[in-house]
């Protein structure tokens, strides 16, 4: 396992955080306030992330993801282009003043005992391997040798993710709608998606999961403006277009009770399979019930509300279930809902 610890004193990209003054109480019992049927029931937890004085989180516009220890990595367009916090929800670090703005794209992947960052910049137009500190391993550029663009700036990446053989998956969702396909030592593979409505086609491919434990691992894109999830096979071909009345999914997370879906038009929904596979409804969570406060950067801090999602973007788990959601919002908006019961 990675010693974190030398390595948050010794690296100059990461800056320590010192601790935040005590915040607002969290409801008592008899207030919280529960979200989901009694089988799929979260409880919403009021200030989890413990900002201290001084700092500004600013726009978060990118993901979420849960190392080993159950730290929570976040992205925002700030200086603090990636927050650490512990479980408690305490800042224990920051780094990336050198990436801020277009931080959109995150994936946490254990390879052997180290776990690493890979990242993709929509401003930088090219994708990065890290440590969890931000050391960089490798940086991948546009992929000119696609013959789909005409210059870097066509190529804005915003989803990544890697197979269980290594390979890596980049959504070029803000750029021409392209799914790119590498091997684990970087070798260019090929492409798939493309512009279009029908099953296979993509309209913004915003984010990218990996789906394990069957015989097989899929690829599910978060297919955003289709309205849809797509899963493919590690050669990049279809095997399902889904649609299960989703609104505008942004990213997605595999945890032990399902596929949570962080969708922009204020809610996310946890997805589970029939007998046939097909996904199926199992929770809305926290549905925003102000169609003007939904997939709406602007909304003002006085203007939130607890147990109410306003643009949900990104999506991460813990081992123990608990979901943790950022909402894109120029304000800054992390919530944690903790899983309650099994």
């Amino acid at each position: 396992m990675l010693n974190l610890l030398p390595l948050i004193l010794s690296c100059p990209v990461a800056t320590p955080v010192q601790e935040p003054a005590p915040v607002q109480a969290e409801l008592a019992p008899t207030d919280d306030i529960l979200l989901g049927p009694e089988a799929n029931r979260y409880r919403w937890v009021p200030n989890w992330l413990k900002v201290p004085d001084g700092m500004e989180l600013g726009n978060t516009h990118g993901c979420i993801a849960v190392d080993s220890k159950g730290r929570v990595f976040i992205n925002t367009d700030s200086e603090h282009a990636i927050i650490i916090a512990r479980p408690d929800g305490t800042i224990e670090t920051t780094w990336g003043k050198d990436w801020a703005g277009g931080l959109h794209g995150m994936t946490l992947v254990k390879e052997g005992d180290e776990e690493f960052l890979y990242l993709a910049h929509t401003g930088r137009h090219e994708v990065a391997k890290t440590t969890l500190l931000g050391e960089i391993v490798w940086t991948l550029p546009w992929p000119e040798i696609s013959g789909k663009y005409k210059s870097a700036d066509q190529y804005k990446p915003t989803g990544i993710a890697v197979g269980p053989d290594g390979q890596i998956f980049i959504a070029d969702g803000y750029g021409q709608n392209w799914i790119h396909r590498y091997s684990k030592d970087r070798e260019y593979l090929g492409l798939f998606g493309g512009p279009g409505t029908e099953p296979g086609k993509v309209k913004t491919p915003h984010g990218l999961v990996m789906e394990l434990g069957g015989e097989e691992p899929y690829l599910v894109v978060c297919d955003r403006e289709n309205k849809r999830l797509q899963r493919f096979a590690m050669d990049g071909k279809l095997v399902r277009a889904e649609s299960p009345l989703l609104e505008r999914p942004c990213n997605g997370v595999f945890s032990k009770h399902g596929l949570a879906i962080a969708e922009l038009r204020g809610r996310v929904t946890l997805l589970g399979l029939d007998e046939q596979g097909e996904r199926i409804v199992l929770a809305h969570l926290g549905e925003n019930p102000d169609p003007k406060k939904r997939a709406v950067n602007g909304v003002p801090k006085e203007a939130w509300a607890d147990g109410e999602f306003l643009s949900p973007h990104g999506i991460g788990a813990d081992a123990d279930g608990n979901l943790y959601v950022l909402d894109w919002n120029r304000h800054g908006r992390i919530t944690k809902l903790e899983r309650v019961g099994e």
